[in-house]
Parts: structure tokens; sequence; C-alpha cells
């Protein structure tokens, strides 16, 4: 399998995330025949007119690569309802960075298109399967076939010889089948990044698992995990972090990036948010730089500072590396600082004056 670029992958350094997100990710449209049930983006048929152009997009590449992060993400809607992706990939390559490819299973995902995304640059691909078989995938997604088509693009990026990473949204219709997507996944997928439902855009309160339910799911995958034959990364479930240190397992990746901090998100028309799931805009990338905005939006200083967090988040002993999912409590809330809902540990008497004085877990 073909290397990640020099420093898309661990330095053995942690890298200061108050100065730069490990990875962004830019939407570069909203345009997308998809109807999956959870969209971030609640994707439109046609692409909106105040997306940023093809300059623009090379100048927000521009200012990526001048903050010093690693990884760009580009993704949708379906980015390859722009017909200049295949350019802004190699623009991004050329800079340094590692591209990470993220297309819907459309139409227009054919073994062409993977190939010119992977001759272009692509360090990496992501594609969605959200179930074992075609009725619970092709149910999530809203359109038949789906999952037929998502098992031929899996195998033919694995014939590309490129990473691929295999998304998994966790919900209620979803959760039962985690052992089939992972047993199907087996010897195709280098990453496995589970998605745990954010009730924003099209995603229902009534389709996320509660707070017993993640707790539950997440400790199923802290047993399996360093037993499956591919990485295993969370979205939107930092409480991954404390359910590993409970059981004395090694951290995951990016075992301190959350919402705002190491990461934060670009959309089609510019504006910059913490992450997809916590829609709250910080700037806009055609009014101030990215370095800028993410440097000093005062929202993003807030969220990288765990002084800020509110009620059990405030007081966890995990609360440096965990912190909650910011984008779940503002979802179900209104306030991105308030504690996680779905979380149900207690912290102890006196765990907060050590979270306060601990250098960091």
């Amino acid at each position: 399998m073909r290397p990640a670029p020099a420093g898309a992958g661990h330095t053995g350094r942690r890298p200061d995330l108050d100065r730069a997100p490990i990875t962004v990710a830019w939407e570069i449209t909203r345009a997308c025949p998809l109807r999956c049930l959870h969209c971030r983006a609640e994707a439109i048929p046609h692409r909106d007119p105040r997306e940023l152009d093809t300059d623009e997009g090379r100048a927000l590449i521009d200012d990526v690569a001048a903050l010093g992060t690693r990884v760009l993400v580009i993704t949708g809607g379906d980015p390859l309802a722009r017909p200049d992706v295949f350019d802004l990939i190699a623009y991004a390559a050329s800079r340094g960075l590692h591209v990470g490819f993220s297309p819907s299973v459309t139409g227009r995902l054919t073994p062409t298109a993977l190939t010119r995304a992977v001759d272009a640059g692509t360090g990496s691909v992501h594609l969605s399967l959200d179930g074992a078989s075609a009725e619970v995938h092709d149910g999530f997604r809203g359109v038949r076939g789906s999952f037929d088509r998502t098992l031929s693009a899996l195998r033919h990026v694995r014939d590309l010889d490129v990473p691929l990473q295999v998304g998994t949204s966790v919900t209620r219709s979803t959760v039962g089948d985690l052992p089939g997507v992972a047993e199907a996944i087996a010897g195709l997928a280098s990453t496995w990044s589970l998605f745990f439902l954010v009730p924003t855009g099209r995603g229902q309160v009534s389709d996320m698992l509660d707070a017993h339910e993640h707790e539950a799911t997440l400790a199923w995958l802290a047993d399996v995990a360093d037993e499956l034959p591919f990485r295993v990364r969370t979205t939107a479930a930092p409480t991954y972090r404390r359910v590993r240190a409970q059981r004395g397992l090694a951290e995951p990746p990016a075992a301190s990036a959350n919402d705002g901090r190491g990461f934060c998100f670009v959309s089609h028309v510019g504006e910059v948010h913490p992450s997809g799931f916590l829609p709250l805009p910080v700037g806009d990338v055609r009014k101030a730089s990215l370095m800028t905005i993410y440097r000093d939006a005062p929202l993003l200083k807030r969220l990288r500072d765990p002084s800020q967090l509110g009620g059990r988040c405030g007081r966890c002993e995990f609360r440096r590396t965990c912190s909650g999912s910011r984008a779940r409590a503002y979802a179900l809330t209104g306030d991105p600082l308030a504690e996680d809902p779905t979380c149900n540990h207690q912290p102890h008497p006196g765990d907060d004056a050590r979270a306060a004085s601990s250098p960091g877990r």
C-alpha cells in the first residue's frame, strides 16, 4: 500500500493545537443527489452559485498550507459535482498537503473518477458504509443500489493501492450492524472511522444513541479495536478516549482533537465553523485568513480552553483529552460549552481539582 505523504502521520511530538489544526475539512459544494437520513449539509440538488470559486479555493489551500496543517479533507455534498475538483486536489498536493478525498457514492463515482483523483494527488480516500446489508445501508442512504455501488468502489480503491478510510454513521438504525461492517471491510480498509450521530442538518434526536447506548457502544469498540486489522477512529465521540483510558489502553489517534481544537471546517461559501457538526460560523475566508480566524476567533479560543467547560465536563478528570462532544452539547442544549448530555461518566468529588492541576493527560 502506498505510504502517506510526509507530515500526514504521527510525528512523535504533540502539535500545538492553539496555533494550527491538524486537519481542515473543506466542503467544496453542497450539491448531492443522495437523500441520506443523517446529512449534516442538508445537501441540495444543484451547486450554489455562492461557492468559493477555483481561484478562491487555491487561496484557501495556500492558507491551509501556511498554517502548517497536515491534512486537507475535500468533501461535500458530492465533491465530484465540481468539475475543478481534480485541479483542486492537484494544487493541494503540490503545496505539500495530505489530501483526503471524501466523495459520495453517486453515479459520478466511476472507476475513472477515482483513478483521476488518485493520479491528481489524493493521499487517502474516504467512503461511507453504514450497514452490513443493502437493507440497512440503502435505507440509511435513501437510494436503492447504494450498498452494491459502495462495495464496488471500496474494491476499486483497494486496487488503486491508496489508503482507504471507511466511515460508518452510528445511529439506532445502524449500531446493530457494526460487527458486520467491521467484517465486511476487513482486507479493504486501512482505517475505520465511526461517526456518532449529532442531531444537526437532517439528523434527528430520535436517531441518536442515548448516554447508556453511547457508553455500551464505545465499550464494545474499545474491547475489539486493537484486534481489528485496521486503525479505528471516532468522530463526535471524544468520550472514546476516556473509555480507553479507563481500560488502560493506549490513546487513539489525534487524542486531543475536538470541534475547533485541532480541527476546523470551511463551508462551500467560505464560512469557518469549529466542525461540520457544530454549525456556528466563526469567520469567513473571503474576509480574513484562515490563520487569523483559527487562532483568534473568540469561540474557538473558548473551545480550546478546558476551564470554559460547564457541568460534568468542566469537573471531569478527562476534560483535557476528552472534553465531550461540543457539537452534541450545542445541538442538545444550545450551548457549545455545556456538558455532553450523551456521556454518562460521573466525575468523583475532587476530580475537578486534579483536572485543573494536571498538565494534560
